[in-house]
């Protein structure tokens, strides 16, 4: 796997682990880097903590082509991931000149450019901007590190500026194959068909709904035609149990799926 194609997500809340607040940026940024073609390796959740920050971002920068932050940059005591983050790199912290501006201009005067607002300007030495089309405060870059808000709107705005600036490769294209078979049934036979296609990534997902077991059966990958030939195993997998395929939803291009 080429590793500037490789991105890993910190999401850092309290309120994400105390349960309080339903994470949903997860959802948005994966989708988001398998249309570009990168490979969203790893998720960590993590509290309003240094240390807790300071690890998981230097374990993972070597690691991957990009780390996405989100949350923890807004005006209250808890939003400390910028100044962590400046520790993270060793870099000093202070007020970035550029940000300053920006707040400024977006709350039109320097009287409502209130201490706590100005909090939001603070960032590493270094930092390179992270436009946020939404709110007016930015986010910010260090190297491969890009710190987002937690917002779900806001960090989607952010997301956009940034991605044109990424690297990108084939997008990842998803086939489903939905029917009535129990995991435990075909896990020997689906376990063959993926070491025929080891540029598949082939997944189950079982689900118990109005009183019936299914299963969803997701295949994954860059190459369109070998997912497309393993997608068509499948549908033939299911079929050789002796049911048919309760949804079919193929992204690939080839001969239609019978």
């Amino acid at each position: 796997m080429d590793k500037k194609l490789t991105a890993a997500l910190v999401i850092i809340g309290n309120e994400i682990l105390s349960g309080r607040t339903q994470d949903t940026n997860i959802n948005w940024i994966a989708t988001k880097m398998s249309d570009q073609g990168i490979k969203l390796i790893e998720v960590r959740v993590v509290p309003d903590e240094e240390d807790a920050i300071i690890f998981a971002i230097n374990e993972l920068r070597p690691k991957v082509g990009y780390v996405f932050t989100t949350g923890g940059i807004g005006p209250t005591h808890d939003d400390i991931t910028s100044e962590t983050i400046a520790k993270a790199f060793g870099a000093e912290f202070g007020i970035n000149a550029d940000a300053r501006k920006i707040l400024l201009d977006y709350y039109k005067s320097e009287s409502e450019l209130t201490p706590a607002r100005l909090r939001m300007a603070h960032m590493p030495v270094g930092a390179t901007l992270i436009d946020n089309p939404v709110s007016g405060a930015p986010g910010f870059q260090m190297e491969n590190v890009y710190v987002m808000a937690g917002v779900p709107r806001i960090m989607q705005g952010m997301l956009d500026s940034i991605l044109p600036t990424l690297s990108s490769g084939k997008p990842y294209l998803s086939n489903t194959i939905s029917c009535e078979l129990a995991e435990s049934k075909i896990a020997e036979t689906l376990g063959n068909i993926q070491k025929q296609y080891e540029s598949v990534d082939i997944g189950s997902y079982p689900h118990f709904r109005s009183g019936s077991v299914g299963l969803a059966l997701v295949l994954r990958s860059t190459d369109n035609d070998n997912l497309h030939a393993a997608t068509q195993d499948v549908v033939d997998m299911v079929r050789s149990y002796g049911v048919e395929p309760t949804g079919i939803s193929v992204r690939t291009d080839g001969k239609p799926i019978v």
